[in-house]
């Protein structure tokens, strides 16, 4: 295994334990689909978040919502790699609104694991989930 593929897999490794770990945490007495997620900082700092359902749906907060919650209440700004751990047949991939606030902090080439608590079933960028996508430089930022 070459040093690249031994590092992006130790990356991997470490946002899934992370997600899975957040994930069992997860409020979801309504849809009863827990999801959990973590992010790696530019500092290389994790941060994770699980979802949170309110009786009051829509009201509830997304796991990745959550895990970038955290990543800038720590102080980070930048997301260098997420990860999203869900249960289901399909992919559990980021929402529409998850990808655009992932977007906010992070570039086209940012990787996006799509997993299920076994391990990584795909690895999307987030121009692949998002092309063409509106981000803070279209405000002149």
């Amino acid at each position: 295994m070459q040093a690249a593929d031994s590092a992006q897999a130790d990356e991997g490794a470490a946002l899934l334990a992370a997600a899975r770990s957040v994930r069992e945490r997860a409020h979801a007495p309504y849809s009863r689909f827990r999801v959990g997620a973590a992010l790696r900082d530019e500092r290389g700092v994790l941060h994770a978040g699980c979802n949170v359902e309110n009786a009051a749906y829509p009201v509830g907060t997304c796991a990745e919502a959550g895990a970038i919650a955290a990543m800038v209440a720590a102080g980070g700004r930048r997301i260098a790699a997420i990860l999203v751990c869900g249960d289901g047949a399909g992919l559990v991939t980021p929402c529409g609104a998850c990808r655009q606030r992932i977007r906010e902090f992070a570039g086209p080439d940012t990787p996006i694991h799509a997993a299920t608590p076994d391990g990584i079933a795909r690895t999307f960028t987030l121009a692949d989930l998002l092309p063409e996508s509106f981000g803070p430089e279209t405000l002149g930022e």
